[in-house]
């Protein structure tokens, strides 16, 4: 690999945890700052299956890994909590995925595997050959 394919990867991997970051953080946002009822009222049915105190855990996760997936790489301070953040959320994609199979949300899950997948690559390639 020369060294210009690492330039490549190390931006688009930076591209990839940014649109991450946003998605989450509005995601986490939203779960955090509104009601089980209006989350549940704007589409968000699965909420029924869960406690508030869950929902609102779920939306701290997805914050904090937002958080996590720019913040320690950008700053330097203890990197490998970013592709930690991406393995973090990965699970909740997991989690997610499950929930909407259960409820036979198809078109759910397939917005969760692709957020999975842009993770675990997010994972990949910063536990791997672009680490910090």
């Amino acid at each position: 690999m020369n060294s210009l394919d690492g330039i490549s990867m190390n931006v688009a991997l930076w591209i990839v945890a940014g649109l991450l970051a946003l998605a989450f953080l509005g995601a986490g946002l939203m779960k955090i700052a509104q009601s089980k009822e209006k989350l549940a009222a704007s589409g968000m049915a699965w909420t029924g299956d869960f406690s508030a105190g869950a929902i609102k855990t779920i939306g701290a996760l997805e914050l904090l890994a937002a958080i996590g997936l720019i913040l320690p790489a950008a700053l330097g301070i203890v990197p490998v909590l970013t592709p930690l953040a991406a393995v973090g959320l990965v699970a909740i994609m997991v989690g997610a995925a499950v929930t909407h199979a259960r409820r036979k949300e198809s078109q759910a899950i397939v917005v969760n595997l692709v957020l999975l997948a842009l993770a675990a690559v997010v994972a990949w390639g910063r536990f791997g050959p672009y680490a910090f």
